[in-house]
């Protein structure tokens, strides 16, 4: 794993949940490989493309999956069976569970009774007024927009009040308006003192919500720090670029004379392969450099503008 600063408000409190060496395979598929690391309290960010493990290794932190090896607890407990513990966790899933023909305030309910809350009506109240739908509480599900949904799937997380909440990439499908919407509540949840773990597959989304990012590949930790330092060995990876020319040969003897470019290679096809660490420079240089040859630009295509390789190039560090 690429070690990376701390948050510094991170360093004065005892974390809420800890992985020790977890590890989860369903036969031969390893959903999660040796993955340790601390959540404390405020908002961190899971960050990981689509099969990286991120539902697996949340499932395991609420409970809902056992470890194959390793220890989970979260606020000092084992999490699997303990349902004590279940009452001090909210969990959001990522895919959207609804029932059309409850209204808002029904779904939110019948969460509140699955956990035995008594009386129901002011958990209710609450939680519906948390995130701001008390005038349409009263609505059926199916008439919301997706924004409105996801924020009274959000009330019914909360209607328990838990210390943790566990939310699985809650953003899918909703528009900037509904982004900032969600980001302003959940950062207010936070302020209450609440532990809170949002996964996702988009970096930008991420590093403006949360103090705290843990980046995972393949089923592994791949880095852990603020967004800044997550940014910082962004930057620092080499990027690779393809272009096709209608003069290739001239063009790598421009190419291979500016400092911005690291290296070039020639595919078969007559395409050129360039690795630089510098791409905003190279992205002046190529129309400039073709430009003065004579050569006509035909294609600039970058290869690793992806998750995937973002996370494969730190994992490699």
């Amino acid at each position: 794993m690429t070690s990376l600063r701390s948050a510094p408000n991170q360093i004065m409190s005892e974390p809420t949940i800890t992985i020790q060496g977890a590890s989860k395979w369903f036969g031969n598929v390893v959903a999660v490989n040796d993955v340790s690391l601390q959540v404390y309290p405020g908002i961190t960010g899971l960050l990981g493309p689509n099969g990286a493990g991120k539902t697996t290794l949340l499932h395991m932190i609420s409970g809902l999956a056992k470890p194959s090896e390793g220890e989970v607890t979260v606020l000092g407990e084992s999490v699997r069976g303990n349902q004590q513990l279940y009452r001090r966790i909210g969990v959001m899933s990522e895919h959207e569970a609804v029932y059309g023909f409850y209204t808002g305030r029904q779904f939110v309910e019948f969460a509140g009774r699955s956990y035995g809350l008594k009386p129901l009506a002011p958990a209710v109240d609450r939680a519906i007024d948390n995130v701001g739908l008390t005038a349409v509480q009263d609505r059926l599900l199916g008439t919301y927009s997706r924004g409105m949904r996801q924020r009274m799937r959000l009330a019914a997380t909360l209607v328990h009040d838990p210390e943790v909440l566990i939310l699985d990439e809650p953003l899918n499908g909703t528009d900037p308006h509904q982004r900032i919407e969600f980001h302003d509540q959940i950062r207010l949840l936070a302020s209450e003192g609440r532990t809170i773990l949002i996964s996702s597959h988009i970096l930008e989304e991420v590093e403006t919500l949360a103090e705290h990012i843990l980046l995972m590949v393949s089923g592994k930790l791949a880095a852990a720090g603020d967004y800044r330092a997550i940014r910082e060995k962004l930057d620092e990876r080499p990027y690779k670029v393809r272009i096709e020319v209608s003069n290739p040969r001239l063009m790598a003897e421009a190419l291979i004379r500016v400092e911005e470019v690291d290296s070039i290679t020639v595919e078969a096809s007559g395409a050129l392969v360039i690795l630089s660490q510098n791409i905003h420079a190279l992205q002046q240089s190529v129309p400039r450099l073709a430009k003065e040859q004579g050569v006509r630009l035909l294609r600039v295509e970058p290869l690793d503008d992806s998750l995937e390789s973002v996370f494969g190039y730190l994992v490699e560090r």
